[in-house]
C-alpha cells in the first residue's frame, strides 16, 4: 500500500484497512462454527482421530446454515439497528424548537459541506459525551448528552458535532455498526458454549457416552472439547480486538476532520479536555463504548492497552497540537453536578429548621 499524505489519503487508506479487518470476521465465523461442530462431535466419544473426522463431516454439512443464520441476524440488525442503539444508549429524537442552537450548529456544518442533515438526538445524562450511528443516509444520527450541550461553549460544541459528522462522512458509523453486529454473533456463541459447554451435549469426562469411548477412556472427546473451547475463546478475543482497532484508528481522523470543518483546532482540543474530565456514563453497555467520542465506561482501560476502545485524550490532543497548530490548555477539572434534594409538597418549614427542613 502506498504511503498516505494528507487527510483525505489517510481516510482512503484507513477505509481499505478497515474493510480488510471486517473481512477477517468471515474467518472468525467459520472458526466458531468449526469449534461448535467439534463440541458436538465430542458427544460421540471415541479416539481423537475419530472425533476430529466426525467434526469435519459435521462442519461440511452445517457451515451453510451458519451463514444463513448470520444473514438472518444481519437482516434484523439492518432493519432495526437504530432502535437497538437508541434502546441501549437511551437516546431520543429532538426537534429544532427544543434545542435551536444545537440544531442550527449541526445544520450549518452540513450546509457548508453539502451533506444531508442527520437526525439529532439527546441522551439524558450529565456526562459529557456524543456518538454517531446509522447504516443508511436516511437513518444517520448524531446523539449528544445533555451534560455536553449544557457545559461546552458554542465553538466547542460545534467541534464535537464536526467530529461526529466526520464519522458519518467517512462511513465510520457503517463499519462500526457492522463490526458490532459481527462481534455480537461471535460473542453470543462464545458466551453460550464457554459457560454451558456440557449442558447442550450431556457429555462429561466422568460419563462416556459410547462403548468405544469407555474402552479408550474418553481421551479423544476431552482433547476435542479443549481445542473447541480454545478456538471459541481466541475467536471471541480477536473479534473484540478487531472492533476496538477500527475505533482507535478512526478517532484521530475524526478529530482532524472536525478541524477541517470548523477551522478551529483550539475548540476541538478544549472540548476533548472537558470531555476527558466527565465522559463516564454509568450503566452504558460495554459494546456501545466504541461508538462514543470518548469511552463512557467507568474505570477506562489504559492508554496503550489493546482492549481500550479509544486512544488516550492526551495522544489525540498531542496530534492536534502537532499537526493542526492547536494550543493545549492541559487537563481540566469539571465537577459532576450535585443533585438537589427534591422537596415534597408541604407547608413551609419554620426558618429555625434551616434550608433542609
Amino acid at each position: 500500500m502506498l504511503p498516505a499524505y494528507g487527510l483525505y489519503t489517510h481516510i482512503r487508506a484507513n477505509r481499505i484497512r478497515s474493510v480488510s479487518l471486517l473481512a477477517s470476521f468471515i474467518g472468525l465465523l467459520l472458526a466458531v462454527m468449526y469449534s461448535l461442530t467439534l463440541l458436538a462431535a465430542a458427544t460421540g466419544g471415541g479416539s481423537t482421530e475419530r472425533v476430529f473426522a466426525r467434526a469435519g463431516f459435521y462442519f461440511a454439512q452445517s457451515w451453510p446454515w451458519a451463514f444463513v443464520g448470520a444473514g438472518a441476524w444481519f437482516t434484523v440488525a439492518y432493519l432495526f439497528h437504530q432502535n437497538m442503539i437508541d434502546y441501549a444508549t437511551g437516546s431520543r429524537n429532538v426537534e429544532r424548537r427544543e434545542t435551536p442552537k444545537l440544531y442550527a450548529a449541526l445544520e450549518n456544518l452540513c450546509i457548508s459541506r453539502g451533506v444531508p442533515m442527520p437526525a439529532l438526538k439527546i441522551v439524558d445524562s450529565d456526562a459529557l459525551n456524543a456518538f454517531a450511528s446509522g447504516l443508511r443516509e436516511s437513518d444517520y444520527s448524531i446523539s449528544v448528552t445533555r451534560g455536553l450541550m449544557e457545559t461546552l461553549t458554542p465553538d466547542e460544541l460545534e467541534s464535537v458535532l464536526g467530529h461526529e459528522l466526520t464519522h458519518i462522512r467517512n462511513r465510520d458509523v457503517q463499519l462500526m455498526v457492522i463490526a458490532t453486529i459481527f462481534a455480537g454473533i461471535i460473542a453470543f456463541a462464545a458466551d453460550v458454549f464457554i459457560r454451558n459447554w456440557d449442558f447442550p451435549f450431556g457429555w462429561s469426562p466422568r460419563r462416556p457416552s459410547r462403548d468405544d469411548d469407555r474402552r479408550q477412556g474418553g481421551g479423544g472427546a476431552v482433547i476435542a472439547i479443549a481445542v473447541a473451547l480454545a478456538v471459541l475463546a481466541v475467536s471471541w478475543g480477536l473479534s473484540v480486538l478487531i472492533r476496538f482497532a477500527i475505533s482507535r484508528k478512526r478517532e484521530f481522523l475524526a478529530d482532524a476532520g472536525s478541524v477541517e470543518l470548523t477551522k478551529n483546532p483550539d475548540a476541538m482540543i478544549s472540548a476533548l479536555r472537558k470531555i476527558e474530565a466527565r465522559a463516564a456514563i454509568p450503566g452504558m453497555p460495554s459494546r456501545m463504548s466504541a461508538f462514543f467520542i470518548e469511552s463512557p465506561a467507568i474505570g477506562r482501560d489504559g492508554d496503550s492497552d489493546w482492549l481500550s476502545t479509544h486512544p488516550s485524550i492526551a495522544a489525540r490532543v498531542d496530534a492536534l497540537v502537532r499537526y493542526a497548530g492547536g494550543r493545549d490548555p492541559g487537563p481540566v477539572a469539571i465537577a459532576a453536578p450535585t443533585e438537589e434534594p427534591v422537596a415534597t409538597p408541604r407547608a413551609p418549614a419554620p426558618p429555625r429548621k434551616g434550608p433542609w427542613g
